[in-house]
């Protein structure tokens, strides 16, 4: 059972580092698309770089993620969610979710050239997953209550 475990561990890990890629470049890609005349052939390549990474890459990773992650709690039992610090990780990769999904929209905006949004906005939207991957990577490795 303990190479199960292991090996969903490490399926989790280079799921979460391709879906956290992905949550770090799209908005990076959407701060240049903001800068592109809407309709232009630059324009036209950044929507298919966005598409492209949220469907083949983000995606997919975000689901396995969510797998691995639950064939991992199988393997360990459902004790594991009342640790304070596990409660503070999941509430981080909901918001992890959530900020995912806000891609997701901005995409589509993008897409149909209605971006109302700033180059700035991005900027500060990018590091929201950061923010929050930091804070899952203390909690897991200190596990500190």
């Amino acid at each position: 059972m303990e190479n199960a475990y292991l090996v969903f561990k490490s399926l989790h890990v280079i799921s979460i580092i391709a879906w956290m890629a992905g949550l770090l470049y799209l908005p990076r890609l959407f701060v240049y698309h903001c800068s592109a005349e809407p309709g232009s052939d630059k324009s036209e390549t950044f929507k298919v770089m966005e598409r492209r990474l949220l469907r083949a890459i983000m995606n997919p990773a975000m689901i396995s993620s969510y797998v691995f992650a639950g064939l991992m709690f199988w393997e360990l039992g459902s004790e594991i969610f009342e640790l304070a610090w596990m409660q503070v990780k999941m509430l981080c990769v909901i918001g992890l979710t959530v900020i995912h999904m806000q891609m997701a929209k901005w995409r589509k905006d993008f897409e149909a050239d209605s971006n109302t949004r700033s180059e700035k906005f991005f900027r500060i939207m990018n590091e929201v997953p950061t923010v929050l991957m930091i804070v899952i990577v203390f909690m897991v490795i200190m596990q500190p209550f």
